[in-house]
């Protein structure tokens, strides 16, 4: 399974690097570092799902981001693309959206689990 996450730079990528750190084993993840999830659009989302099965989004806290209101605008994004892969007929479960801390590496890492899981019950159409 390819599963692609994008991390905040703030908070999120702590936790990444904490779980990396403290040597905890999880799935294979492509991480990507952006500096606000708030930044992702839809359409990046959508083109990422045509090459990967699933999308993690690990975000700051709700009231934790380093912008103010970056990450209300992602969970925003996530709700409406999931409605347009539900409208496709895709899985809307292969967009996850995860509110993760700088000293919370279990939940990055029960996160990419848990999609990894998802994902192995989800059928596939060929690319």
């Amino acid at each position: 399974m390819r599963i692609v996450a994008f991390v905040c730079n703030w908070c999120a990528r702590a936790g990444v690097e904490l779980a990396h750190y403290e040597r905890i084993d999880y799935p294979d993840v492509g991480l990507i570092y952006v500096n606000c999830t708030g930044r992702i659009d839809v359409q990046l989302i959508l083109q990422t799902l045509e090459k990967a099965d699933g999308i993690l989004i690990c975000a700051c806290h709700l009231g934790d981001d380093h912008y103010g209101t970056g990450n209300y605008k992602t969970l925003k994004k996530v709700l409406l693309t999931r409605k347009i892969l539900e409208q496709q007929g895709i899985n809307p479960e292969r967009l996850r959206l995860e509110w993760i801390s700088s000293t919370e590496a279990e939940k990055f890492v029960e996160a990419v689990k848990k999609m990894q899981e998802i994902l192995e019950e989800d059928t596939f159409p060929e690319r």
